[in-house]
């Protein structure tokens, strides 16, 4: 994750706490008067539109105070979804064996995106299975990664 996102993520993590909620992570989509932030939140019991609303009530309250970001953006909240983004070393060992999707901020052999196993995770490299060839991708190095929703009969 990229450091003006992580922090955003500890600037908006104990108001996300407040709510009862849980800040899985955020990405912010910069594009000009277009940007994005968006911000994922869990509960045990799930995530509904009043609880979106409050979170996004919450953090919008720091954001107009502490303003870290200078362009316009639109705020979004919501839950991770089927597809669920993955931000920590914590998500990507609970999802080893799963189908996950990577794409790196440096290449690696030439290629940034991956698609592929989620075999094991030694020491911050993800060990993932692509076409029968297993790839290193270090976490650091992860732009944007998420779970690959199989539907299963």
């Amino acid at each position: 994750m990229a450091k003006f996102e992580d922090k955003l993520t500890e600037m908006l993590r104990p108001a996300v706490d407040e709510t009862g909620k849980e800040l899985l992570g955020l990405e912010f989509i910069s594009a000009g008067n277009n940007s994005i932030l968006r911000v994922f939140i869990e509960h045990e019991n799930g995530i509904d539109v009043d609880d979106c609303a409050e979170v996004s009530r919450q953090i919008g309250a720091i954001l107009d105070v502490e303003d870290p970001i200078s362009s316009e953006y639109s705020l979004e909240v919501s839950s991770p979804g089927l597809d669920r983004p993955l931000f920590t070393k914590a998500h990507y060992e609970s999802v080893i064996g799963e189908e996950i999707q990577a794409k790196l901020g440096v290449p690696l052999n030439g290629r940034r995106k991956f698609k592929g196993i989620l075999e094991s995770i030694e020491n911050d490299t993800l060990m993932v299975i692509v076409d029968g060839e297993t790839y290193p991708l270090v976490i650091n190095n992860i732009d944007k990664a998420n779970l690959v929703f199989n539907f299963k009969d």
